[in-house]
């Protein structure tokens, strides 16, 4: 059975599961039918971050733009345009051996698609994520299948337009994964900017 977290807890994800090398992201989510004639793009991006809270360069920014990081350690699977359908929607294939020395800590982001010129926030996304099925994050040992953990977010960020949803960090020589929720305004943009990427 996998661990269910809340909030800002953290997990011991290799220690608990000696082994694990190879790990698949799922993120989901559900669009509501919003009076809009423009229809809601969400994407999942993933920043490599350095001791100092940075991505040591741009490169170190996996999305729809960058779907695979030099190192092969982080690889994303693709787009979704819609958001449609249950389960995943986008995943993300992680090699914790491959993981360069000098990144200690792995983002997992959620932002809306040109949120500032389509005037849109994830108070529009289904029911403002307020159902804990709409909106989650989960980490499966891929070699297994065996589903490790899920996070389910279950508040609203109805003025946000980016959400931090979770974090793969090192300690020693384990790493460990902890539940964020944290919204930002402003989109990818504002993200990169947190990072120390140049938004492109």
């Amino acid at each position: 059975m996998p661990v269910n977290l809340t909030k800002e807890l953290k997990f011991d994800l290799t220690k608990e599961n000696p082994g694990l090398n190879n790990l698949l992201v799922g993120l989901g989510w559900n669009v509501s039918s919003y009076d809009s004639d423009t229809d809601f793009d969400l994407d999942a991006e993933v920043f490599m971050l350095g001791s100092d809270g940075k991505c040591p360069a741009d490169d170190d920014l996996v999305f729809y733009g960058n779907l695979v990081h030099a190192s092969k350690a982080v690889k994303h699977l693709g787009d979704n345009l819609t958001g449609e359908g249950e389960g995943d929607d986008e995943q993300i294939q992680i090699d914790l051996r491959k993981i360069p020395e000098n990144i200690s800590r792995i983002i997992f982001t959620v932002t809306i698609y040109d949120a500032e010129k389509r005037q849109q926030n994830f108070g529009q996304v289904s029911n403002a994520f307020l159902q804990v099925s709409n909106a989650f994050i989960r980490v499966v040992n891929e070699e297994t299948g065996n589903e490790l953990l899920q996070y389910d977010l279950g508040e609203s960020f109805s003025i946000d337009s980016a959400l931090i949803v979770g974090e793969l960090y090192r300690n020693g020589a384990e790493w460990e994964f902890k539940s964020v929720g944290k919204g930002f305004q402003g989109g990818l943009a504002a993200l990169c900017d947190h990072y120390g990427v140049a938004y492109k």
